[in-house]
């Protein structure tokens, strides 16, 4: 069983799409977290932990990941989606978007 994480901003809107599109695998766990500080899910040093791949929607995740999550990043590879915030929840074009990208790191 492998731990995917989604991280974008705010949990809002990118990364729960991703999280309720892979959710349905049964070879993967998936959890979706937000960088920012009041996002709906904050990411934490455990779910870093947790994770086997980190998947970020853009670059500014990844940065953000590496500077405050360095000591927890231990073993998961990060992946940037490069998935600007320009999508609504469950957008279709998102999920078409999450479909074509991600797989292939599964």
């Amino acid at each position: 069983m492998k731990n995917a994480l989604f991280v974008c901003s705010q949990n809002r809107l990118r990364s729960p799409t991703a999280e309720q599109v892979f959710s349905k695998q049964r070879d993967i766990e998936v959890e979706s977290a937000g960088t920012n500080h009041d996002a709906e899910n904050p990411l934490t040093p455990e779910l870093v932990a947790w994770a086997d791949i980190i998947f970020v929607m853009e670059k500014a995740h990844r940065a953000k990941l590496q500077k405050k999550f360095r000591s927890s990043l231990k073993r998961a590879r990060v992946i940037c989606l490069d998935i600007p915030d320009d999508y609504e929840f469950m957008d279709p074009e998102l999920v078409r978007l999450l479909e074509a990208k991600v797989p292939r790191y599964l």
